[in-house]
């Protein structure tokens, strides 16, 4: 994968970078791919649900809404991630078993972590255009991922 910098030195009139400080915390740090989304505020049902779909090498953007209050992704489901083929995970929002996660080859970024579980009553939106930080997230559209942050294409 080409670089997020290169990218943007190449086509930075075409994306939008995410300026956001979000961790590294899976075991691939550069990952890209379509993206599908999930819009859920401390209920991970549903990303428990699509993650065990085929991924294709896609990436799910989880608007948590920042909160860093419950977990929305744990070890269990990074590593059905993983068994489905996704790419990656990109979290507004918290993680938990980081040290596990760290382990999969599978790109997770997220606000940070805390260990509490989060709802499983399944509220929440799939495949809706998000907007995180201003950078709109569609469903469909691509996203690159590595050490130096986000770019989304527009």
């Amino acid at each position: 994968m080409t670089s997020t910098a290169d990218l943007f030195d190449d086509r930075g009139d075409e994306l939008d970078s995410l300026a956001l400080p979000l961790h590294d915390l899976g075991g691939r740090v550069s990952f890209d791919g379509p993206i599908r989304t999930i819009r859920c505020h401390r209920d991970n049902a549903l990303v428990k649900q699509v993650l065990a779909t085929p991924g294709g090498g896609a990436v799910l953007v989880i608007d948590g809404g920042g909160s860093l209050e419950s977990a929305l992704v744990g070890d269990l489901i990074a590593a059905s991630a993983v068994a489905h083929g996704w790419a990656g995970i990109i979290v507004h929002g918290a993680i938990r078993d980081r040290a596990v996660i760290a382990t999969l080859p599978l790109g997770v970024k997220a606000l940070g972590s805390n260990p509490r579980k989060s709802a499983k009553d399944g509220v929440g939106e799939v495949d809706v255009p998000v907007v995180i930080a201003g950078v709109h997230f569609a469903p469909g559209r691509h996203v690159w991922a590595d050490a130096d942050g986000i770019l989304v294409e527009r």
